[in-house]
């Protein structure tokens, strides 16, 4: 009995160790199928979106001379977050841990993350007082206490970052986009400092000429870029900050609002508008990204709706306890003036109206589209410079007010504002309200390319 005893204990240990090692191996493989996926995602994306850059080779080129000190390094970048992805994916502990767990980490980090932003911040103003001799020697108890929370940031980002993934990856499996328990492609997403966009548009009209993506650019730097731009090509230029990229894994803007809950929210926004991307690489409204200015808009307008949706639902499931982001709609603003009106007494009826900047927004828009039409090209900018401190009076500063701003961020609509009379928003933010689930949703807009069968669809 003693040697029967034996020889089962042995088996027994046998097993252990085989089911153990098959765990391992199953986690490496699976590791190593994932890194195989986000490789041939990258060059998709590459096939598919290019530079950003391709509107009109000419003018592309010549920006591209006078920015090429400041172009970013996309390999190097590629490189270091694509191996940070795959040893988080073999090494890290992420899957093995629950949702309580998972939810305090994150929390933790974006807590961490807002004292690192306020010393950070605190820095700057030191360096832009006037009455501060010596910088330097006055915020080095500053940078020493940066450092050590971006060391302790840097330490927990990757877990972090598995987490962001996991959760968003959970949302999308229930909205329809799992297969075999696998988001396809996979959900990826790294914090970092995003480069800046440079848009160039012609000044006789409205459209995205040429876009570069260039290092993070302080702001006087950025002004002096814009002024050769414009001065040697005879253009309206416009260096913006970017929140996301759409590279793989999504490059994603470390959010900067002091409210815990938008910060977190925003992180999921913008995870899941960059994944969006991924998805939509493999579908006509992906394929033909740089083909029209209508086809970028429609693309970028449905990614900026999704993200938002996946927001409110991976907050709502993993931390109840925060509010659920609400987001300016345009079915609402349809709506607003049907409610009841409120009943208190009228107010003085020569005062002004409160200033509305959405409105307001969009009428400058419709303005300045009218007046290039008409080809006043000079009007139009006076008009927009007199906007613009008009927008800085009632506490909305916009550095700068040009035709390169409304060909920006008039792609983005998913407000209204800066598109206008265009009905492009509208539209897709009724496709998303008539959807049962988001992967009808982007099943339906991934075939749309042009504006005329969006609005046919969308009823915009």
């Amino acid at each position: 009995m003693s040697h029967l005893h034996r020889i089962k204990t042995l088996l027994a240990r046998i097993v252990r160790a085989a089911r153990t090692a098959w765990r391992r191996v199953r986690r490496v493989l699976c590791a190593l199928w994932t890194g195989v996926l986000r490789l041939v995602l990258t060059v998709a994306l590459i096939a598919a979106l290019g530079d950003g850059a391709a509107r009109d080779t000419s003018l592309s080129a010549r920006v591209t001379a006078l920015a090429r000190d400041h172009l970013f390094d996309y390999a190097a970048w590629e490189v270091e977050a694509l191996w940070g992805k795959l040893r988080e994916s073999v090494l890290g502990v992420g899957p093995y841990l629950d949702d309580e767990r998972g939810h305090a980490l994150v929390l933790v980090y974006l807590e961490t993350l807002s004292a690192t932003q306020e010393v950070e911040a605190q820095i700057e103003r030191l360096y832009a007082d006037p009455d501060v001799t010596d910088p330097d020697a006055v915020a080095a108890p500053l940078r020493a206490e940066r450092d050590a929370l971006r060391e302790r940031l840097r330490a927990d980002q990757p877990l972090v970052e598995s987490l962001i993934e996991g959760q968003v990856s959970a949302v999308l499996a229930d909205e329809g986009f799992g297969l075999l328990g696998q988001v396809l492609p996979p959900v990826a997403m790294h914090f970092t400092e995003t480069p800046v966009a440079l848009v160039v548009s012609p000044r006789e009209r409205i459209a995205v000429a040429t876009n570069l993506d260039l290092d993070a650019l302080p702001i006087e730097e950025r002004e002096s870029l814009e002024a050769r731009i414009d001065e040697a090509l005879g253009v309206s230029s416009l260096v913006v900050p970017l929140g996301g990229l759409s590279l793989y894994p999504a490059m994603i803007v470390e959010p900067s609002s002091t409210d815990t809950a938008r910060k977190l929210a925003r992180a999921f926004e913008v995870t899941a508008h960059e994944w969006a991307h991924h998805y939509l690489v493999f579908y006509p409204l992906g394929w033909e990204y740089n083909a029209r200015a209508e086809t970028r808009i429609i693309n970028e307008t449905t990614a900026t709706f999704f993200g938002r949706a996946v927001a409110q639902r991976v907050i709502a499931r993993y931390y109840p306890e925060l509010p659920v982001p609400q987001y300016p709609s345009f079915l609402a603003a349809s709506a607003a003036p049907q409610e009841s009106m409120p009943e208190t007494p009228p107010g003085d009826p020569d005062a002004p109206p409160p200033f509305d900047y959405a409105r307001e927004m969009a009428a400058t828009r419709a303005r300045v589209d009218f007046l290039l039409w008409q080809g006043m090209v000079e009007a139009a900018e006076t008009y927009m410079a007199a906007q613009q401190r008009k927008f800085a009076r009632n506490g909305y500063p916009i550095r700068k007010l040009n035709q390169a701003y409304f060909a920006f961020y008039g792609g983005y609509q998913g407000e209204p504002g800066a598109g206008g009379a265009d009905p492009t928003g509208p539209a897709i933010e009724g496709i998303l309200a008539r959807s049962a689930t988001l992967e009808d949703f982007l099943r339906t807009m991934r075939e749309i390319t042009r504006r005329e069968a969006l609005v046919g669809v969308g009823g915009g």
